[in-house]
């Protein structure tokens, strides 16, 4: 054999080499035909040449099945290579059909319109829904409560939405008309989120509810031009005083509530980018499309019942409705003599008597009645059925972990007394009364309250203004942080020990700090309200106006 294959094995060599020896040493000198006996001649019979022989053969073929086997080897890895090459390219392709189709246990429900007949910029809105809005929508269904409801119809807000989009993909631009009714599911699904903030004050996710109240306008970019990816930027910031309030409250106690807070802000920062991106200048709407009416699906949002209206009048006649013409000169000519008239010219008018005058009868000063209240038996109109808004009883009264004082009107003597350090105090719509806080608790909110004073010992986290006008705070311990938001007159009083606290304000005024000196008395320090704002190459400084 090739190779090298036949080449005989050294024990066999060393054997042939002593059978040579003794045949050279033997008396006939003959290798191949000595047949003395004691002659070790390698000729056909020789017991140890078939042995060898044998050996020999058994070699050659541990080396022929040894080079099978590896051929074998090397083919098996070759086929192992193609099997997870094709392997990873079908894993891709699984992964790559997942992304674009439309699964049932998403967030998103699947397309009527197959792939092909959808925009691609509705594709990418499809994006936005799968990944951050899902994310928001488990996580809220994983705190539960009122988050969970208001994550679920932030979910059919942004599917409203989409069905917006699918109509702008198909449709000429409307006109406003149109657009309205075609906006009208958006419009409404978002006064739905605000009314169920308003709803549920004394939630214990209030500022849930209320970054979410004050981010959901964003999704109104669709009828905002031209430049409507600021607009969603405005909404997100209007949002963070609420998102910033709920990370100080749960970033030590429950992680989901901070992961939550993210993922809604991303969602924000995902729907700006998809905005800036296919909707740069407004909704994008199609050219060549039919109209936008005949888009529209056949399910509309709610309506009101519509009483049935009058009976037609009856049929006109053939009457002549039509007033004479006259001619400009005729016209002239009748406004000269009129002027001719001279003093006669006022004959024609009725004169005033002393019972018409009016500052010889004052009862006439006072104008016509705004209604007439209807008699005892007859239609009551339906603007009588308006009734004015009751006031509410007040309350003052600890519910769970939070002490509530609402409606309080003219009340001096409002003191809270048994407090705890995990206890918070909510003030809501109270008018010209004072609240008085004894010992130290986590924290003091004041929401929608006039000419309000508040004063506590101490603090652990902050004092909040919310919606307020001429209110008073004075701290005789300890107050970290001091909140104002959408509040007109704000007086602070702070005492020796809470000198290092942190004042957050924004949108509004009024604001003035007092400092004690050692004698007693305050020094008044403005907040400011004016800032001017310059570029200085690089980007935007701002600083505090002189005349803030």
């Amino acid at each position: 054999m090739g190779n090298g294959l036949s080449r005989p094995s050294p024990v066999y060599s060393r054997k042939l080499n002593r059978h040579r020896k003794i045949s050279m040493n033997s008396d006939c000198g003959s290798l191949s035909d000595c047949s003395q006996e004691g002659c070790c001649a390698l000729g056909p019979g020789c017991p140890e040449l078939i042995e060898e022989e044998i050996l020999q053969s058994v070699f050659i073929k541990g080396l022929e099945s040894q080079k099978v086997r590896y051929e074998k080897e090397k083919v098996s890895d070759i086929y192992c290579s193609v099997k997870k090459k094709s392997d990873r390219r079908t894993e891709e392709t699984k992964r790559h059909q997942k992304r674009i189709t439309f699964d049932e246990s998403t967030c998103v429900s699947p397309p009527k319109d197959s792939l092909d007949e959808v925009a691609p910029n509705v594709i990418a809105f499809d994006t936005l829904l799968n990944g951050p809005l899902k994310k928001f929508v488990e996580l809220s269904n994983t705190i539960g409560g009122d988050v969970s409801k208001v994550g679920a119809m932030v979910f059919d807000a942004f599917n409203a939405e989409r069905g917006v989009l699918v109509i702008a993909s198909k449709s000429k631009q409307p006109s406003q008309e149109e657009l309205v009714k075609i906006l009208a599911p958006v419009s409404e699904l978002i006064q739905s989120i605000q009314d169920f903030r308003e709803k549920n004050r004394k939630s214990a996710f209030f500022n849930h509810l209320s970054a979410i109240s004050e981010g959901i306008p964003a999704l109104g970019w669709v009828a905002v031009t031209p430049a409507p990816a600021p607009y969603v930027k405005e909404m997100n910031d209007a949002g963070q005083f609420y998102t910033n309030r709920v990370l100080k409250d749960w970033k030590e106690k429950d992680k989901t509530h901070v992961d939550w807070v993210k993922v809604w802000i991303q969602t924000l920062n995902d729907l700006q980018a998809y905005v800036k991106q296919h909707h740069t200048t407004g909704l994008m709407w199609n050219p060549s499309g039919k109209s936008a009416t005949a888009s529209v699906p056949s399910v509309q949002p709610k309506v009101a019942l519509q009483m049935p209206g009058p009976p037609p009048p009856p049929p006109m006649g053939n009457l002549d409705l039509s007033t004479p013409k006259e001619s400009a000169e005729d016209a002239r000519n009748k406004l000269f003599s009129e002027l001719n008239k001279g003093e006669a010219i006022t004959s024609g008018l009725k004169k005033v008597t002393q019972d018409m005058q009016t500052h010889k009868n004052p009862s006439l000063r006072s104008g016509p009645a705004p209604f007439k209240a209807a008699p005892l038996g007859e239609t009551v109109s339906k603007a009588s059925l308006v009734s004015t808004p009751t006031s509410k009883p007040p309350k003052m009264e600890l519910d769970g972990k939070k002490w509530i004082v609402e409606y309080q009107k003219n009340q001096s003597n409002l003191v809270i007394t048994e407090t705890e350090m995990n206890q918070v105090v909510y003030i809501f719509k109270c008018e010209n009364s004072t609240i008085q806080v004894k010992g130290k608790i986590n924290s003091i909110v004041m929401d929608s309250c006039k000419r309000v004073g508040v004063v506590f010992d101490s603090v652990v986290s902050s004092m909040e203004f919310v919606n307020c006008q001429s209110t008073q705070m004075q701290v005789t311990g300890v107050v970290p942080t001091i909140s104002i938001d959408k509040t007109d007159g704000c007086q602070i009083y702070l005492s020796k020990d809470s000198l290092n606290v942190v004042v957050v304000s924004s949108k509004s005024s009024e604001m003035n700090i007092l400092v004690p000196k050692d004698n007693g008395d305050y020094v008044e320090y403005a907040l400011p309200e004016q800032y001017r704002t310059t570029f200085n190459g690089t980007g935007l400084t701002t600083v505090v106006s002189d005349i803030a």
